[in-house]
């Protein structure tokens, strides 16, 4: 008998302390924070010498990002991407950032958003027309058209954004940053920078992806003045290069 009501006693006890452990919060694998998401607002059609409105709508869930530490619009007009301009934004709350921009000649402009939020970057890209573009562009697709053929560069649909230093300073680590998208989406590839000095001496130094998208590297820069840091980017698909400045103090 004593052996049975032991024996009671022990399956009780571990039925309450079964019961005790479901009520008990258990540890699960920490949820990825929701991406944010970028509404880029762009007119189809403006006038030449009369401000244009972008906006930009960044949220994250239900939630308006008002803290993105970067939302910077890039201009260019077809086929002349070297030729970009960069547009500060104002930041109107609730998520939304805004600027103006003026054309003075008629095209087909690229309108980039460059945003960076709570540790990622996303860079949407539309088209206005300014004026009278229509034979204007087709000069232009014609141009790019050959300009392929001859160097077999400018691959459609893609974005590079170089990250410029704050601060770059001799012999101290400096970190380069490049995001690399491809229709709107992080792109997978082999990513190096070409560092010249002004006497012309070069390193190749290869980067991290750091992210989806996002190739990282330290380096440090041997002295003062302006580098070039060229950005090559290679895949099966792709081989382009983009140049940059860096001034080292």
């Amino acid at each position: 008998m004593k052996r049975f009501g032991m024996l009671v006693m022990s399956t009780a006890m571990i039925g309450i302390l079964a019961g005790c452990g479901q009520d008990e919060d258990v540890p699960t694998e920490a949820v990825l924070p929701e991406p944010i998401e970028v509404e880029l607002t762009v007119p189809e059609q403006g006038n030449i010498n009369e401000p244009v409105t972008l906006t930009t709508l960044v949220t994250q869930g239900e939630e308006n990002v008002e803290d993105a530490s970067e939302v910077e619009y890039e201009i260019w007009e077809e086929g002349k991407k070297e030729d970009s301009i960069h547009v500060e934004t104002t930041n109107d709350k609730e998520g939304i950032y805004s600027a103006e921009n003026t054309f003075e000649t008629d095209g087909i402009y690229h309108v980039q958003v460059h945003v960076t939020a709570r540790g990622m970057h996303i860079m949407p890209e539309k088209q206005i027309q300014i004026g009278d573009a229509t034979q204007q562009s087709d000069g232009h697709e014609s141009a790019k058209e050959d300009q392929h053929h001859e160097h077999g560069e400018g691959v459609e649909g893609l974005s590079l954004h170089f990250m410029q230093p704050e601060e770059a300073i001799v012999e101290t680590d400096t970190e380069l940053m490049t995001h690399a998208q491809l229709d709107g989406e992080a792109i997978e590839a082999q990513v190096r920078y070409e560092i010249i000095s002004a006497d012309k001496e070069t390193t190749w130094v290869d980067t991290e992806e750091s992210k989806p998208g996002e190739y990282t590297a330290n380096y440090q820069f041997p002295k003062v003045g302006s580098y070039q840091v060229i950005i090559h980017i290679e895949n099966e698909d792709i081989h382009e290069h983009e140049e940059h400045t860096v001034e080292v103090k």
